[in-house]
């Protein structure tokens, strides 16, 4: 059977995540109904990363299996038609190598977590980004992300329902911008590593917030850190703001 790669764009919030669950909505289940409209029988499918509740994707990427071969802009003109109404969109089909995985070939996830502090509440990225009322201090923020960069076991930064066989992960990047916002200022953190905790850029964010707000001094971060301990973990910011930006491949699938 062909293999292609999927990217997918898609808005969490009326979504359980990615992954497929009884009687719940999932952008996995989404995808599979449309597969199922062009070919009956197709296998399931995989993706780069399970994103939880309400958190969103800007490049997911995903395998699917088809039984026949398809041309890849007529594969994601057909799966966009069935999607309909759904707020997932396929950027981009690509055939693949049958040895080739969206999970395990990956080398590079990103994440965008968008922050956006004033004092009104959100109209137009209500569901898209975390409000917060009080300006941050964006140099604060940057020294204490400092202290998570590298390869570090992150108890304190995962979700006790993580399921991974080890907390030991290295962080490549935390880049922490601000710009204008109308009535405020917004603060986007990117964060790129090789994979990922349960949780983990949630409560790394939701702690850097606590640090720029002025609560929590940022060498508070490495004590964190150091602790190995969940509780030392600051508050876990709403999955609102956190995106899937992109993943990474040896050779990407989309370029040829």
């Amino acid at each position: 059977m062909p293999r292609y790669a999927l990217k997918i764009e898609y808005d969490g919030g009326p979504f359980s995540g990615w992954q497929r669950q009884k009687d719940q909505p999932s952008v996995q289940a989404a995808v599979e109904g449309a597969l199922a409209a062009l070919e009956p029988g197709l296998p399931s499918i995989a993706a780069a990363g399970r994103t939880d509740a309400g958190v969103h994707a800007l490049g997911q990427i995903a395998q699917c299996d088809m039984g026949k071969r398809w041309e890849g802009f007529r594969l994601s003109e057909a799966l966009n038609y069935h999607l309909k109404p759904h707020p997932v969109a396929i950027l981009a089909a690509a055939e693949v190598g049958e040895d080739w995985h969206a999970r395990f070939s990956a080398i590079e996830r990103r994440y965008l977590f968008r922050l956006v502090a004033r004092r009104a509440p959100l109209t137009q990225d209500r569901g898209r980004a975390w409000r917060v009322p009080q300006p941050l201090d964006a140099a604060a923020m940057r020294e204490g992300a400092a202290h998570l960069i590298g390869h570090h076991d992150f108890t304190t930064f995962r979700s006790t329902m993580c399921q991974a066989d080890s907390p030991l992960k290295t962080l490549d990047e935390i880049a922490i911008t601000e710009a204008p916002y109308p009535g405020g200022t917004e603060y986007r953190f990117i964060v790129r590593a090789r994979s990922f905790l349960h949780n983990q850029v949630r409560s790394i964010v939701g702690t850097l917030e606590r640090v720029g707000a002025g609560s929590w001094p940022p060498g508070r971060v490495a004590d964190a850190l150091a602790a190995a301990d969940r509780a030392a973990c600051g508050p876990v910011s709403p999955p609102d703001g956190l995106y899937l930006a992109g993943v990474r491949y040896p050779e990407d699938p989309f370029q040829g």
